[in-house]
């Protein structure tokens, strides 16, 4: 029986036999300690330096609280949702009642927090990061 041609959805036909072969290959080479590049060392000297250190310590000071005040507002409201559904059924305008208003305000929070980590990237951290990869890429020169 002839074997299957495979379908290389990238490609948008039958994959050559070298990619195949290379796909199916289970070695990955390791780099050994003479083999590396002049790159590498710097980029861990960068990633070492305070420089990248402080913007790592930038983005965690906004991020970490940011998605666990979100997840503790999200789950807050679902929790409401499926353990008090008299309360969230109290009409609160017309139509709306308590469960719609805190669902929409979870889009809306949603749109808050998107805004406010670009914001907080563009004014505190992009900066910082476009200095220390122009500094990076001298150092490859």
């Amino acid at each position: 029986m002839a074997q299957q041609e495979r379908f290389d959805w990238w490609v948008g036909g039958p994959a050559p036999r070298a990619a195949r072969a290379a796909r199916t290959s289970r070695r990955v080479p390791v780099p050994r300690p003479a083999e590396r590049t002049r790159g590498g060392e710097v980029y861990r000297a960068v990633q070492a330096g305070d420089a990248f250190q402080e913007i790592r310590r930038g983005y965690r000071r906004f991020t970490f609280p940011a998605v666990a005040g979100f997840l503790t507002w999200y789950l807050l409201f679902v929790t409401a949702q499926a353990f008090t559904p008299r309360l969230m059924s109290r009409q609160v305008a017309g139509p709306v009642n308590l469960a719609w208003l805190l669902g929409l305000l979870q889009f809306a929070s949603t749109f808050l927090l998107t805004w406010l980590y670009a914001r907080n990237a563009r004014t505190k951290r992009d900066r910082a990061a476009l200095e220390l990869r122009w500094d990076t890429q001298d150092q490859l020169r």
